[in-house]
């Protein structure tokens, strides 16, 4: 493969995998209706409260590898995120053992002068100016809103800049308003480092598997060290010379579909590295699904099934007893869609009613095409199907509306920003933090301790509550429609379901 190979950046999620952002139904439905994948499904709200951009999520990617350094091609205030890749980045450097630093990060600035006469000089400037404070081995330059508005040519500045500074310069396409689905700026992302950093494979190497993380949290190693595999954690904290060598791995695994299967799937059509067939490590009988799948990709079952009954064995009690604790207990979920599915699968070993999720988008169809890895159907099968299953592009007021409806006694999040929602209506929470914490057995009994100690805890939330308001409308709080403005023109997702 050559870089002229691949397209200069990826399609984004509406028209490669037909993604939803608005879906009011079950489980099954949502299923079936990927299994029909209707074109012009990625239908939004007349109204929507905030908002979030696929720029960021690229961004939070690439700004993570090590010796290199991001320009973001922006206004200043795109720049805004730059404390938490800082913080993200600091934290997995602890993980990892390494010295904490900070992330190496620039803006180009754009101003309104710049939107009229063009951003080139800026951005060769700033190019220059992140070599000269940081010497990085690598620079990533992330598109925006405005670049891609006024049309400038990254491609030709980059290559230039290369030439000129003797390091790669990697441009990131991930203009905020192309797509209507945020996780587009993972596939951006990691199109970028596909594209310019992953070299063609010089040998394989047979006990060496990639997993594609959020943050760099190395909950699998123990279990993956028992069987004489070496995981190669991705992108976080990961030199350059780990993503040229990517290309050299058994087989890629991922910790959750919406963050990796775009980059598994690459490495699988261009160089011939499986992407392991199942879905990602959660809850017992997913883990052991894909431990397994470890073991046949790297000629190690009979590995695979001793450290499986090790750890089986040592965390059964502990299991049980969460059990006993949690069992019966209502849970709801919200998160991004595919990771909001693990949760799940993590919380049914437990013994919990699951009374609904709510994803923050949906992909119809994956990268890969291979049923085992279609999350949706995965967690339909494992739960039996979910009653109350919405797809809302993270909107608070929604989210309210949901909470009403099913009166959980615990709340399952990811994301740390809407927590506070359930808490306002006297729910506990249990906010997941990385998601890398809950893979594997020991992430179970992690995931149970935590969600225990929530539910012993609701009293917090109950005392929150007595004192706590909504800003909503009381005709809003009364509605029942939770999806009142969702657009109707075009095709009919509920109809359909």
């Amino acid at each position: 493969m050559t870089e002229a190979s691949v397209p200069q950046e990826a399609a984004i999620r509406e028209r490669r995998l037909g993604s939803l952002i608005v879906f009011e139904g079950s489980s099954g439905g949502l299923a079936e209706l990927g299994a029909r994948n209707p074109p012009g499904c990625c239908r939004d709200n007349t109204f929507n409260q905030c908002g979030d951009c696929s720029a960021q999520r690229a961004m939070g990617q690439v700004s993570q590898v090590r010796d290199t350094a991001l320009v973001s091609h922006a206004p200043l205030g795109c720049a805004a995120d730059f404390p938490s890749f800082n913080a993200t980045h600091r934290r997995g450097m602890r993980w990892r053992g390494l010295a904490p630093v900070p992330v190496n990060a620039v803006s180009s600035n754009l101003t309104e002068r710049d939107l009229i006469m063009g951003g080139h000089d800026k951005l060769r400037a700033a190019i220059d100016e992140a070599f000269r404070r940081f010497r990085p081995r690598a620079i990533f330059v992330s598109t925006s809103c405005a670049s891609g508005i006024i049309g400038d040519d990254i491609e030709d500045v980059a290559s230039a800049a290369e030439a000129r500074l003797g390091v790669p310069v990697v441009p990131v396409y991930c203009e905020g308003f192309k797509s209507m689905v945020w996780t587009s700026g993972f596939d951006a992302g990691y199109h970028g480092i596909f594209r310019k950093l992953v070299k063609p494979p010089k040998a394989r190497r047979g006990d060496v598997i990639n997993v594609f993380n959020f943050s760099n949290q190395q909950t699998l190693t123990p279990i993956l060290s028992d069987m004489g595999v070496t995981p190669r954690y991705l992108v976080h904290q990961a030199t350059l010379e780990e993503l040229a060598a990517m290309s050299e791995s058994a087989a890629s695994g991922h910790i959750c579909e919406t963050l990796g299967t775009y980059i598994c799937a690459s490495l699988e059509r261009h160089y011939g590295v499986p992407e392991l067939r199942c879905p990602p490590p959660y809850g017992i009988a997913w883990t052991e699904r894909w431990i397994r799948e470890v073991g046949r990709a790297t000629g190690r079952e009979a590995e695979a099934e001793r450290a499986l009954s090790r750890w089986r064995d040592a965390t059964a009690p502990e299991i049980a007893r969460l059990r006993g604790e949690l069992e019966g207990k209502r849970v709801f979920a919200f998160g991004g869609a595919a990771y909001c599915h693990s949760m799940l699968a993590v919380a049914r070993e437990f013994g919990v009613e699951i009374v609904g999720m709510m994803g923050f988008h949906h992909d119809m169809t994956f990268d890969n095409p291979d049923a085992e890895l279609n999350s949706i159907r995965n967690i339909h099968e494992l739960t039996g199907g979910i009653g109350k299953m919405a797809v809302c592009n993270k909107q608070p007021y929604q989210l309210v509306k949901l909470l009403q409806d099913t009166r959980p006694d615990l709340v399952l999040s990811r994301h740390g920003s809407l927590p506070v929602q359930a808490v306002k209506l006297g729910i506990p929470v249990f906010f997941s933090g990385d998601a890398t914490q809950l893979a594997g057995f020991d992430g179970l009994v992690t995931a149970g301790r935590r969600m225990a100690q929530a539910v012993r805890g609701r009293n917090f939330a109950r005392n929150i509550a007595a004192h706590a308001r909504f800003p909503y409308t009381g005709w809003w709080m009364k509605e029942k429609d939770v999806f009142h403005f969702r657009k109707k023109e075009g095709w009919d997702q509920e109809a359909a379901a």
